[in-house]
């Protein structure tokens, strides 16, 4: 009979000491991974942070941040608007970083009241100078705003006939047609800037294709943060086939959420062409003013990016309204002619 042999335990004391990571390890590693622009690993360590440390709101208010600096905007806010439930007056600087995300979403009023409630709460505070001028950018617009609406009423009939005449030509797709329209603009009302984007925008599909892009370069140049020079040099490229040239422009405007409606309109449409289609509906959904809303661009575009995430039944709606409204859109067929 063979017997099998089992070592003999002897139960020692051990001289380990076993390590439990605290929420600040985590903390410090996540601050680590931020400032070395490693967002995905900074989010990780500060979410095992959180979860060893949910009492602790730096915590949450640096994953918060970490959002911010990616542009995922309403995410960040989703994580403060939880940090203001809990800990409201006593963790001020949440009221900070809300205000300047829905600067960055374009959400004017939210954004003032935010940063007010922050100057409010304290005189001293770490983000007083950030708030303060963020303020002041915020007054700034509503009186831009102020301003524009004397300029507009000055002129308001004479302009007014210009853009019709301009937007029918391009929304027709009558590119010959827009040219002189558009240079007239120009030279009458220069303060009236987007007219001149879509002169190269109408340049280009004449057949003038380096005029134009030369153009929206030297813009640029002058005003490097200029939407309309972003989402045309994207159109362009993207139509001469450079894809690393086009994707250059659509990265930086898939982080950007404007002011003005116009601009909401210009991403939407380039995020929908450049294939973006999810991202694109969510702009989309964005827009209320009329002005912007009834283009050709809007039904087209919106209905062709809501076919592509699966909503073929929106998409179609959209499609016959657009078509009910420019008729030589049924020419096109529909949304899922597009790929």
């Amino acid at each position: 009979m063979t017997t099998s042999l089992k070592p003999t335990i002897h139960n020692k004391p051990s001289n380990v000491i076993p390590f439990l990571p605290t929420g600040n390890f985590y903390f410090s590693y996540g601050i680590q991974a931020f400032k070395k622009r490693r967002f995905n690993a900074a989010e990780k360590w500060l979410k095992k942070a959180i979860d060893i440390s949910p009492e602790e709101p730096l915590y949450s208010c640096q994953l918060s941040v970490v959002y911010t600096e990616v542009g995922s905007y309403h995410a960040a806010n989703q994580v403060l608007t939880d940090v203001v439930k809990r800990y409201g007056d006593d963790y001020i600087d949440a009221y900070y970083l809300m205000a300047n995300n829905y600067a960055h979403l374009g959400l004017l009023n939210d954004a003032k009241k935010y940063a007010e409630k922050y100057m409010d709460k304290t005189s001293e505070g770490d983000f007083d100078e950030a708030a303060g001028q963020l303020l002041q950018m915020l007054n700034s617009l509503e009186d831009e705003e102020e301003y524009e609406d004397d300029y507009m009423f000055d002129d308001e009939d004479e302009l007014i006939i210009y853009q019709e005449t301009a937007f029918y030509h391009l929304e027709n797709e009558e590119w010959e047609e827009a040219v002189p329209v558009l240079h007239e603009m120009m030279q009458l009302f220069p303060e009236y800037t987007l007219a001149k984007h879509k002169y190269a925008y109408a340049l280009f599909n004449i057949g003038e294709q380096e005029e134009a892009i030369q153009l929206e370069e030297k813009w640029l140049e002058k005003d490097p943060d200029n939407i309309h020079s972003h989402v045309n040099l994207a159109a362009f490229f993207m139509q001469k086939r450079e894809k690393q040239r086009a994707e250059y422009h659509i990265d930086l405007l898939r982080n950007v959420y404007p002011m003005h409606e116009q601009q909401k309109l210009a991403i939407a449409v380039i995020l929908a062409k450049a294939g973006y289609y999810h991202e694109a509906v969510d702009r989309f959904r964005r827009l209320k003013n009329k002005l912007v809303v009834g283009r050709q661009g809007y039904y087209k575009w919106y209905s062709i990016a809501s076919y592509q995430t699966g909503k073929p039944s929106r998409a179609l709606k959209l499609w016959e309204k657009g078509c009910k409204r420019f008729p030589h859109l049924s020419k096109e067929g529909g949304p899922w002619n597009y790929q």
